[in-house]
């Protein structure tokens, strides 16, 4: 099943970085907390050869309550941290927008759209959406994408429970199991 995995697409907040309670939002950067695992996580990506880009809803730039450069700069600090660890994200996508006003906010395609205008490569069908929430999970299934929920308290491949919800065909602790499980390895 996860062969011919080209693309990774990865939420951010609650798979790359630690999330924000409910109702707020990670935006400074000393809230900026990346998980466990993750550098050494993406490193094993680029090393396999897999494109890893970013889809993140930040509705908070739309509520006046940060700006599109201090998310930019976030993006900026986080790259220089997986530079120093031999690692690196390929794009980061942006979603700046509040409920209803765009094609843009997962799990509508707009993301995937500008992802595929600077990498014309992109196919859903050699894609892996990855993310904690179930809009990630839509925003994959609805564009034919494999994916991947992360759940800290998931076993590795187990199955979403609910037959209402769109269904990941994985679940995993975290994005280093996550990517073992994409790579082959005994997880």
């Amino acid at each position: 099943m996860w062969s011919n995995v080209q693309t990774v697409f990865l939420d951010r907040d609650g798979v790359l970085n630690e999330k924000a309670p409910e109702g707020e939002y990670v935006w400074r950067l000393r809230d900026f907390r990346v998980l466990d695992g993750v550098p050494e996580a993406i490193a094993r990506l680029n090393h396999a050869g897999i494109r890893a880009v970013v889809v993140t809803n930040q509705r908070g730039v739309a509520q006046g309550r940060y700006s599109m450069v201090q998310v930019a700069a976030l993006h900026a600090r986080f790259q220089n941290l997986l530079a120093f660890r031999g690692a690196r994200i390929d794009g980061f996508y942006v979603c700046p927008h509040g409920h209803g006003e765009c094609n843009c906010r997962k799990p509508l395609p707009g993301l995937f759209e500008q992802a595929r205008g600077d990498f014309p490569a992109i196919a859903a069908q050699t894609s892996v959406m990855i993310g904690d929430s179930l809009v990630d999970i839509e925003f994959g299934k609805r564009l034919g994408m494999r994916t991947i929920r992360i759940e800290p308290e998931a076993g590795a491949g187990a199955r979403d429970p609910d037959p209402a919800m769109p269904q990941a065909d994985a679940r995993c602790a975290s994005l280093s199991h996550a990517v073992e499980l994409l790579l082959g390895a005994d997880v």
